[in-house]
């Protein structure tokens, strides 16, 4: 029962990942610097709620987070591939925490989602564009948040898991 539950939460969150930059490929006007209209040419969600605004633009991503390493995207694309097979290689055979599985998943998950997009569009299709307090921060997507929460949690675990204290030896 545990395992489909798994299995139906990472699937529909691959499809919610697919069908995003699928809809951003269609529909979404792409990032342009130098566009007049709000902000970069995209479509304006809200703008300076409390110093934050949010819209969606349609950019490609040839690297890996922030563009970083995007002249290396075949290089990337097997590194992505070498990652994703470790960790499931990981996840199957050595981890011994159970609290770990969702986080590592989540992880692999939107890894396999950004495999995708360089499979199908030859780059990562990202779409969410936070503007706060003046400083544009990096568009992302479904799949970079994932990630970016599986990563999160994994810190999290790591910092409130108690280890079992070790039985005390008779001299």
């Amino acid at each position: 029962m545990r395992k489909k539950f798994f299995v139906g939460i990472f699937s529909s969150l691959l499809l919610v990942d697919i069908l995003t930059k699928y809809y951003t490929y269609l529909y979404i006007p792409k990032m342009s610097w130098s566009h007049p209209s709000f902000p970069f040419g995209g479509i304006g969600i809200f703008s300076n709620f409390f110093g934050i605004s949010f819209s969606l633009n349609h950019v490609e991503n040839l690297g890996a987070p922030w563009g970083i390493f995007s002249a290396y995207s075949s290089f990337l694309f097997i590194a992505r591939l070498l990652i994703i097979a470790s960790l499931i290689f990981y996840v199957a055979y050595f981890n011994k925490i159970k609290a770990r599985q969702f986080p590592l998943w989540l992880i692999i998950t939107g890894a396999v989602g950004n495999v995708i997009d360089y499979v199908v569009y030859g780059h990562v299709i990202d779409m969410f564009h936070f503007i706060f307090w003046g400083y544009s921060y990096p568009v992302f997507n479904v799949a970079d948040s994932m990630i970016c929460s599986g990563i999160v949690l994994l810190i999290l675990q790591s910092l409130f898991h108690r280890s079992e204290p070790s039985e005390m030896k008779a001299s």
